[in-house]
Order: C-alpha cells, then structure tokens, then sequence
C-alpha cells in the first residue's frame, strides 16, 4: 500500500511539473535572450541571425518606470511606478498611479533628437505632469518629472 501511495504521488507531482513552460528574458538592450540550444551536427550550415533592418517597423516595448524622490513633497509619496509603451515611431503611452490618481498622456520625441523627450500625463481629478527625458537605448533612459503639486522626481525608464 505504501509503494502504491508513493507511485501515485510521484505521477502527481510529475503531471504537475508537465504545465511549466519558459518565458523568454530581455537584456537592458532590448535583445530577447532564449534558453540554449545544443549544436548543430558538424559540416551543417548555420543561417546568420535575423537583425532589425534600420528603419524598419519594430514592436512596441512595455517599459517599467519608477520615480525616485528629489524633493521634500516628493519624499512623503516615496517610490512611484508607472510605465511608459514605446511605440518605436517617436512617440509613446506614459501611465503612472499617483496618490491614488492614476494619470496617462503620452510621450513624444523631441524634433531633431532621437534621444530626448518630452511626457505629459493629466488624471480625471485634474492632476497632472510634466517629465523630461533622455534615453540611452529604446529600452532604457532617465530624465526628471514634476506634478501639479509640487513634487519633483527623477525617472528611470527601462531596466529590470
């Protein structure tokens, strides 16, 4: 009774284990980075990697922002996180929850620079605010935001 009470769990936590499945990482870059995969047999061909053709469409990329505290209104709020969808084209969705608002407007590339921008972001309650960036790579970028209130955060975009 005993080995068939251990068989059967042993096929209950293997079944259990079977649903799992890998997700793939990305680096700060951007690049998706997949599990490895054994080499081919020798004297076969491998195919060059895929790259992005320079101006071509790319997907947008959901990117993390966290707001970090550079004044004495802002310290009382602490951290705040929100998220910015670069749509690869020069602009952008920006969302951040702020004292229980939850603001949204977009983000939009400064004309004649690539890398700088400018986010503006308004709630329903009539909060809103204003943030300046730079971005290092379409991933990853920092920049400095202010609310309606006062408060004055610096912003990281990107990142893990």
């Amino acid at each position: 009774m005993r080995a068939l009470l251990s068989c059967a769990l042993s096929l209950l936590v293997s079944g259990g284990l079977t649903a799992c499945y890998v997700v793939p990482e990305r680096q700060a870059d951007g690049q998706v980075v997949f599990q490895h995969y054994p080499l081919p047999p020798p004297g076969m061909v491998v195919p060059a990697p895929a790259r992005a053709v320079p101006g071509g469409a790319s997907a947008p990329a959901n990117l993390p922002t966290r707001l970090y505290p550079i004044n004495d209104i802002a310290t009382s709020t602490g951290i705040v996180t929100g998220s910015v969808t670069n749509m690869m084209t020069g602009k952008g969705v920006f969302n951040v929850s702020y004292l229980g608002e939850v603001l949204t407007g977009e983000a939009t590339r400064v004309s004649n620079d690539e890398r700088r921008g400018v986010a503006s972001a308004f709630s329903p309650k009539g909060m809103y605010m204003s943030c300046e960036y730079q971005m290092n790579t379409p991933y990853q970028g920092a920049g400095t935001c202010t609310f309606s209130n006062g408060a004055s955060y610096r912003m990281h975009i990107g990142g893990n």
